[in-house]
């Protein structure tokens, strides 16, 4: 094997995907010296722009489709003629994934992609890449028990290896005879890169936030997220003398931007003095800002990951299995250390559940420093299964 293909990336306006490219390079790399890393991309703009391109060689995944060709043709006839879509879907994806060698070994990078609905188009990918003859790596997934229907279980059983990031994927995939192997999410051996900090930011005695439109929509009450996390800032401000600092994790320019709920907690809090917001930039220098917060309260899975790996205690407003999986891996359990966001129906309940991080901080702090390390050296010996898979 000299080559590694990495697709299922939408684009790094998500720093959590950006995150598990640069820490899956560096996993890679440490094991294979001189190996050829392609990522094909959904946004090649936002990963410029955030420094990727120096990583990895970032190509697009979509191209545009020449009319005047078999393949247009051929998928024109499906269609129209015996109403299959298929074929018209690969189109503008059949120069990335067919133009790759059998030296190449592609990883499904995407961690959630099984999660949520559309994940037919991974599959469509997948096998793609299994028509060629390419080896395939479904890599840091998380997978949701219940959404595991037959169409879905017969393309996680034709990857190679799939690896699980935590130990309630793992279960639900051997159940369903799949080759996976355990290991951390990637993500647990991202470098941090500490910058400048705000003036407000007060190094280890700030509380971190993050919020995220993504776990207001699963929210079982309207509105009662952002009310949660209003009395949360109330609290920190009215009964400590930590100080806030907002932390934008994903900044799509959709309904999908952290930086919008982010923005409205700052303005309503700014006239304490004691609130700071931190600007986007890269994956790297944003956990730097997590690794010096006192405590952390996050919504999306790769800011909590910053924190759990750099040792700060932290409550997880989780909506899935994948926030579960991976406290319960930490922890022994994930009572107390996640919230889910469909069982807020108060508006202290963050609060309250912040109160046991406090009161635990000792604790908590002692069991991340004895065991982080170790998990974090688990994650670079996930290279022996790649080994195994191209001998």
């Amino acid at each position: 094997m000299k080559k590694i293909f990495l697709y299922g990336h939408n684009g790094s306006g998500n720093h959590g995907c950006e995150a598990i490219v640069r820490s899956t390079s560096k996993i890679l790399r440490e094991e294979f010296k001189d190996i050829n890393i392609t990522l094909a991309s959904g946004n090649i703009e936002e990963d410029k722009r955030y420094g990727l391109d120096k990583v990895v060689n970032v190509v697009n995944e979509k191209n545009k489709v020449d009319k005047f060709t078999f393949p247009y043709i051929n998928a024109y006839l499906n269609l129209k003629v015996l109403k299959n879509p298929i074929e018209a879907e690969k189109l503008s994806y059949r120069k990335t994934f067919y133009n790759i060698d059998k030296d190449t070994v592609a990883f499904s990078i995407g961690g959630d992609n099984y999660c949520y609905p559309g994940y037919e188009r991974f599959t469509m990918l997948h096998n793609m890449l299994r028509e060629k003859g390419i080896k395939t790596v479904l890599w840091g997934c998380s997978v949701e028990p219940s959404k595991i229907d037959e169409f879905m279980k017969q393309d996680l059983l034709n990857y190679d290896l799939i690896i699980a990031r935590e130990t309630l994927t793992y279960d639900a995939l051997k159940k369903i005879g799949a080759n996976v192997k355990l290991c951390p999410d990637p993500a647990f051996q991202l470098n941090k890169v500490e910058k400048e900090l705000p003036k407000k930011f007060i190094e280890n005695n700030t509380v971190g936030i993050n919020i995220s439109p993504m776990i207001m929509r699963n929210e079982s009450i309207h509105g009662i997220t952002m009310e949660n996390y209003e009395n949360l800032i109330d609290y920190i401000i009215s009964n400590t003398d930590m100080n806030v600092a907002l932390i934008p994790h994903v900044i799509w320019e959709d309904n999908n931007d952290d930086r919008i709920p982010c923005t409205e907690l700052f303005n309503k809090f700014k006239h304490t003095d004691r609130v700071s917001i931190i600007k986007d930039t890269n994956c790297e220098e944003i956990k730097g800002y997590i690794s010096r917060c006192r405590f952390f309260v996050g919504a999306r899975t790769h800011s909590t990951i910053a924190a759990y790996s750099t040792c700060v205690p932290t409550l997880v407003i989780g909506y899935s299995i994948k926030a579960k999986g991976i406290a319960k891996d930490l922890f022994g359990t994930y009572d107390n250390y996640i919230l889910p966001v469909q069982n807020l129906y108060k508006k202290d309940d963050i609060v309250n559940s912040f109160k046991w991080i406090i009161e635990n901080e000792n604790k908590i702090k002692k069991d991340l420093d004895k065991f982080i390390p170790y998990y974090k050296q688990k994650v670079l010996t996930i290279s022996t299964a790649i080994k195994e898979l191209v001998i």
